[in-house]
């Protein structure tokens, strides 16, 4: 999930356990990260909760039983992988060891396995014995955040590393360390099952989901770049992503549009520096680029129909001067966009560059709009494909833990992913049972807790997708 750190300090939210074992001790208060997902934005006090879906669960086969089997026999080490991943985070294109874990597992399991794609990033491919069958794409990304982990565990993270020139903390704040740990356990299970697969697995292992800085282009996109869907191309594609908006049991999913495009810009707003006490004697660079941030609100709400589909618009930096009575030469402003339409997208942007290089100019300054390469288009899960699996998550998730999601504007780069093929992307509950979804720290949070029973029905829903869409155990 990407969305910039954004320092703020909510209120101190309750405490999620942490199965199988946690201490009590109490959280320091501190600055929290915005979230991404559909079900991650479910959060919070005046959410409604996303509705039960409607979907028959699919009849089971015997492979499903056998399938679930040794997903309860793994589940043991999937949940040591994940805390060992998550004491030793490490940030986007920095996943080495990470990387050199899970491509070692890889291989010893029988993958042909390729590695530093992007970096980082792996791409290892097992071809069934079942018979013929689709090739289908798993993913699961590899990166953390820089954000200081404030969350007791005697895993908990400790890390500290360098990001965009600054010494920060790193934790696995958005749940990344489980996506590794549940594909890990994914590939181990279907090569035990190898006789029974059709067709043939891609399993994509990512890098850099959460973005990287300066505009510099990683991820999914790069990953496509270097051939990661190439001999051979996978003709679909599924991935997932825990959420702290769901129970720990529950799955949630939506087809169609399931996650916003992500823009980032920068404003910069240059005058002329003068003396506090003499503003006629030069251009004030902080006046002009208020005016600057008032109008772009109305870009949003007066210039497109926000009925017709959401979107967003946020300035959420502005820095200008460095003493009381000098005003400075320029001032600079940086922001997010985003939006579920391509054509609502480009016009926004254009229009940040008008209002903001016209107001400027009236105003005797001067404006430069900078829109960063790397950033997300919004991401749609194929509503054939979609509608065709649910009947498995509904298998998995039984009577009423399926959720049908409401559609949130954060953003996620499986949407390169399923751009270049049918995709589908579900969501994974890992609150504890008991506590409310609404009330908890959610991903990107420095006290983002994982209750580690919600990664075995993660595991479950992605062995019986491989087997249902393959056809692997029919006669």
């Amino acid at each position: 999930m990407f969305l910039r750190p954004a320092l703020q300090r909510p209120a101190r939210p309750r405490l999620v356990a942490d199965a199988p074992t946690t201490s009590r001790r109490g959280f320091l208060a501190a600055c929290a990260c915005a979230c991404a997902l559909p079900a991650v934005l479910s959060s919070g006090a005046n959410a409604q909760m996303p509705p039960p879906s409607s979907i028959a669960p699919a009849p089971a086969r015997p492979l499903h039983a056998a399938l679930d089997e040794s997903a309860r026999a793994i589940e043991g080490r999937m949940i040591a992988w994940r805390r060992d991943i998550h004491q030793n985070p490490e940030l986007g294109n920095q996943e080495v060891r990470t990387s050199a874990m899970v491509a070692a597992h890889l291989r010893t399991l029988g993958y042909t396995v390729r590695d530093k794609v992007a970096v980082t990033g792996l791409v290892a491919t097992l071809k069934g014995e079942g018979g013929p069958g689709p090739t289908l794409a798993l993913r699961a990304d590899m990166d953390a955040l820089p954000v200081p982990e404030e969350v007791d565990l005697p895993f908990a993270s400790r890390a500290k590393t360098m990001w965009g020139g600054q010494e920060v903390g790193v934790m696995h704040a958005c749940g990344h360390d489980c996506h590794t740990a549940i594909l890990m356990a994914t590939a181990e299970v279907i090569a035990r099952h190898r006789a029974d697969l059709r067709g043939t697995v891609v399993l994509i292992f990512q890098p850099a989901e959460e973005n990287l800085p300066d505009g510099e282009i990683g991820g999914a996109r790069r990953m496509l770049d270097e051939g990661a869907f190439n001999d051979p191309k996978p003709d679909a594609v599924f991935g997932l992503h825990v959420v702290s908006g769901l129970t720990a049991g529950t799955l949630g999913y939506r087809p169609g549009p399931a996650a916003a495009s992500a823009d980032e810009f920068t404003i910069t707003v240059h005058g002329r520096q003068t003396h506090g006490a003499r503003p006629w004697g030069g251009v004030d660079p902080i006046v002009i680029g208020a005016q600057i941030i008032s109008a772009l609100q109305t870009i949003q709400s007066r210039q497109v129909d926000s009925g017709a589909s959401p979107s967003v618009l946020t300035v959420g930096q502005f820095h200008g001067g460095n003493r009381s009575n000098i005003i400075p030469d320029r001032a600079m402003m940086n922001g997010t966009l985003r939006t579920y339409d391509e054509e609502r997208r480009q016009f926004i942007m254009r229009r940040v560059k008008e209002v903001s290089e016209s107001i400027a100019q009236g105003m005797d300054g001067r404006a430069e709009v900078s829109w960063l390469p790397n950033g997300y288009p919004s991401m749609a899960n194929d509503p054939t494909l979609t509608q065709r699996m649910a009947p498995s998550l509904a298998r998995v998730a039984g009577e009423g833990a399926l959720r049908m999601m409401p559609p949130g504007l954060a953003a996620e780069d499986f949407a390169y992913f399923s751009k270049a093929v049918p995709g589908v992307f579900f969501n994974v509950g890992v609150t504890a049972p008991g506590l409310d979804p609404r009330q908890v720290p959610t991903n990107h949070s420095p006290r983002f807790r994982v209750d580690e029973s919600g990664l075995l029905p993660g595991l479950r829903a992605m062995l019986h997708m491989v087997a249902d869409y393959t056809g692997s155990g029919v006669a």
